[in-house]
């Protein structure tokens, strides 16, 4: 089973696949899908649209595992990133995917064993888990990474 992660954001989105065989889990291709800053939000959401829909064409993930939001503070930022979030759960069900929604708390919980868990932890985690090298980067895409561990994990695939 293949299993694409999404770290939504509208700036940077972070997406990672991994393929789970007999429980052993396996990096298939990872990164990022930036948009420039002063695009207007609609062209914005259009690329990570068409982005991610050439990356779920070209890796054909069989579920997508997409962080929940957690905003305290900025409202303005939660609404722009709640829309890109929406765009890839659009590209996800239109590839005809199945999505898995865990909070950050779950995926930390999930992947290290504490809920508390600093990032530098998850990405160590996510460098174990996935038998790698180095801890991927840039953050957004270890974080996508750990969505896909995440579901990995909670369904025993």
């Amino acid at each position: 089973m293949k299993i694409i992660g999404i770290d939504p954001g509208t700036g940077i989105l972070g997406f990672g696949v991994i393929e789970v065989i007999k429980g052993k889990m396996k990096l298939v291709d990872a990164g990022v899908i930036t948009t420039p800053a002063h695009t207007p939000h609609e062209e914005r959401l259009e690329d990570i649209f068409d982005s991610l829909t050439a990356i779920i064409a070209e890796t054909k993930p069989d579920v997508m595992s997409i962080e929940k939001l957690f905003f305290s503070q900025n409202v303005t930022t939660a609404m722009t990133v709640s829309q890109a979030r929406g765009v890839a759960i659009l590209a996800g069900r239109k590839g005809g995917m199945s999505i898995a929604e865990y909070t950050p708390l779950q995926i930390k919980q999930t992947v290290t064993g504490y809920g508390k868990a600093d990032k530098k932890q998850v990405q160590e985690m996510v460098r174990m888990q996935l038998g790698l090298a180095e801890v991927p980067k840039p953050d957004d895409c270890a974080d996508a990474l750990a969505a896909a561990i995440t579901h990995s994990l909670m369904t025993r695939v």
